[in-house]
Formats: C-alpha cells, structure tokens, sequence
C-alpha cells in the first residue's frame, strides 16, 4: 500500500507545494492541506506505517527528515529546525521518537 492509496495525489502535492521554502513546513498545515486530518484512526495507523522507514513502531528525529520525500521522491529534506519542531510537537512523552499514537492524536488535535 502507498500514500497515494489513502490520501489524493492533488491534495499531497498541495500540501507539498505549500511548504516548498525551507523553514515553511507546518505539521498541522499539511494535515489538513494532504487530507490526512479527516482521516479515520485505521488510516492513520496504516500512512504512520508507511512513514516508520524501519518499522519499528517509532518515527525517529532521522526518519522525520525526509517525512516530505515519503510522499514524492523528489520533495524537499526537511530542515533541522522543522525536524525539531515537529517532533517536539508530537513526541509527548519526551522519549525522542513519535508512536503511533502521538502521531495519530498530533494529526487529529
């Protein structure tokens, strides 16, 4: 299965057009612009398993930095500083990495 299976190929490049600027990718913006905020929690546990490169069950600070290039090969990286913010953002219990449920509550909220 792939992104595409579960949000639409214009709402992910939308989503990836607005945030093309180093510095200007907002976590929340891009849910709701790619659709991934009215997805059901299934969804969003299938699109986390995309996103966690090694499976394992965590979405590190590593793999946050290409978070864009999951859903086009030749996005943009993101910078240190969006790679911060975003997981401090979504890692609530402040172990460095994102579960899959604060990825889900952080999508959702």
């Amino acid at each position: 299965m792939s992104l595409t299976d579960i949000l639409s190929p214009s709402d992910i490049a939308a989503a990836l057009r607005d945030c093309q600027a180093p510095d200007s990718f907002s976590p929340k913006k891009f849910f709701q612009i790619s659709g991934m905020s009215k997805k059901s929690s299934s969804q969003l546990k299938e699109i986390f398993r995309i996103l966690d490169n090694d499976q394992s069950g965590f979405i590190e600070e590593d793999e946050l930095k290409y978070f864009l290039q999951k859903f086009e090969c030749g996005a943009r990286v993101l910078t240190t500083s969006e790679t911060k913010t975003f997981l401090a953002a979504a890692d609530h219990d402040g172990d460095g990495k994102i579960g899959a449920e604060e990825f889900q509550e952080m999508v959702q909220s």
